[in-house]
């Protein structure tokens, strides 16, 4: 296994999945308030490993030519993300005036609901799929076999790396990252990104 293309892979992998920004703040939100971070980050790295691998071993050219599919994942994605900004909204002003109770709803937010929560965030992410299945598909799908298992092998663990690192580090970083002006803060940020996000999306679907 080549370490050079291992190496191209893991920087490419890490280009392509820091930026994906309703993925990440979800990840980093529940490594904050120590909320089954741990599984939100396992799953965040399985999901993106099998899109990876569908994408560099043959799914990225499929995804990228059914219109229907992409408009379905466009749609579904803008429709999470502003429900995700204005849950974040209200909790940014709950802390800001009911600092007690949202402190308490983060902590007893069930195991089922931050997984289906954390499935959502990902699957239902548009720039999920652009991103793994059909750009470093591309990228990878042109590359000799024993390269094509390296440049997989170096974009999956980029992912691993990422995710548990930004999990473990709020969870880390969570007595100063907790309190709460820097809580509302950070669901402010988050809630803008969420918003600017879904209408550079839905701009893209309607100029397509």
């Amino acid at each position: 296994m080549s370490s050079a293309i291992v190496l191209q892979g893991f920087g490419l992998g890490l280009s392509m999945i820091v930026p994906i920004g309703a993925q990440n703040a979800f990840v980093l939100n529940q490594g904050i308030r120590k909320n089954h971070h741990v599984i939100v980050a396992t799953l965040c790295f399985i999901c993106d490993a099998m899109l990876i691998l569908l994408g560099v071993f043959g799914g990225g050219a499929m995804l990228a030519s059914n219109d229907i599919l992409l408009n379905i994942v466009t749609l579904g994605g803008v429709a999470f993300l502003l429900t995700y900004a204005f849950q974040s909204l209200r909790q940014a002003w709950q802390v800001g005036k009911y600092e007690e109770a949202a402190t308490v709803a983060a902590v007893n937010r069930t195991m089922v609901s931050v997984v289906l929560s954390t499935l959502a965030v990902t699957l239902l992410n548009p720039h999920v799929y652009l991103d793994t299945v059909v750009v470093l598909g591309s990228i990878g799908g042109q590359l000799e076999s024993a390269q094509r298992n390296a440049f997989a092998f170096g974009t999956v663990l980029a992912s691993f790396v990422w995710f548990y690192g930004i999990a473990l580090g709020a969870a880390k970083l969570s007595p100063v990252l907790s309190k709460p002006r820097v809580r509302q803060m950070i669901d402010v940020l988050v809630a803008s990104m969420m918003i600017y996000v879904a209408y550079l999306l839905m701009q893209k679907w309607m100029m397509s």
